[in-house]
């Protein structure tokens, strides 16, 4: 497969190397090779299956549902986190991290709530939806960072006032944090030269507004991912590969980290 794309993968990172502003988006299809699932909302785990309670996953993970029954909202909390528990960044989030390091200007806006970008070491970081191992309480603001949920009663409380705390995350139906969309519409105003989309479906708006950008401003754009979406005809470029091979292959030809593998 990598011999067929020699020449997107020479241009590609013959973009890397001038680059010196360069905007990656990653999804859920980024944290695969690291074993955790993809599915429709968060991490994957109820690809088209319903939970025990009859309910789509998306209304247990949503904000309303939090306050009505935050016992079940926290229960399949805890599922992903379980699933996410143990699992450590791969080759393509440490060739994010190693981008960053070499010099040139990186930005990482991530879907996933897993913090596999931060553990890879990538300082440069939005986190659109939250990281699910931070824990805020919804009374007195405390704010708590956790390892694990496992074997923690649920729903959390407070080790200050003894009241719930909430992850976190941006749960369905909820608003996303402004600080974060000033952020990366600042970002955006300042310009990239490169804009990477791996292992994301495309579908929210914020995911596809920056890719829209730079195709208008004729800026390079790279989609890494398997299957196509809905960005995939209009992309300069398309790596059908998982994350961490199209990564490991681009930061060869770059020589800004890895010896090839495979």
């Amino acid at each position: 497969m990598l011999s067929n794309l020699e020449p997107e993968l020479s241009a590609i990172a013959a973009h890397l190397r001038r680059a010196q502003r360069v905007l990656f988006i990653t999804g859920a299809g980024i944290s695969a090779d690291s074993g955790l699932p993809t599915y429709r909302g968060i991490n994957g785990l109820y690809d088209g299956q319903a939970t025990e309670e009859g309910l789509d996953i998306e209304d247990m993970l949503s904000g309303e549902m939090l306050r009505q029954r935050p016992d079940l909202t926290w229960k399949y909390l805890a599922q992903i986190e379980a699933a996410c528990h143990g699992a450590a960044p791969n080759d393509a989030h440490r060739a994010l991290s190693m981008i960053e390091a070499s010099g040139t200007y990186s930005l990482v806006l991530t879907q996933n709530i897993d913090g596999l970008h931060h553990a890879a070491g990538s300082q440069n970081l939005i986190e659109i939806h939250g990281n699910l191992r931070r824990l805020r309480c919804l009374q007195c603001g405390g704010r708590e960072t956790v390892d694990t949920l496992i074997g923690r009663p649920l729903p959390p409380v407070c080790h200050h006032c003894g009241a719930l705390m909430r992850p976190e995350v941006v749960l369905f139906g909820e608003r996303l944090d402004e600080r974060n969309l000033e952020r990366l519409y600042s970002e955006i105003a300042e310009g990239f030269d490169l804009v990477f989309s791996i292992g994301t479906t495309s579908t929210f708006p914020y995911i596809v507004e920056p890719v829209a950008w730079a195709i208008r401003a004729g800026v390079p754009t790279v989609e890494i991912n398997p299957q196509e979406t809905q960005i995939s005809p209009y992309v300069r470029y398309r790596l059908p590969l998982r994350a961490a091979e199209a990564m490991r292959a681009l930061l060869a030809r770059s020589a800004l980290g890895f010896d090839e593998v495979g």
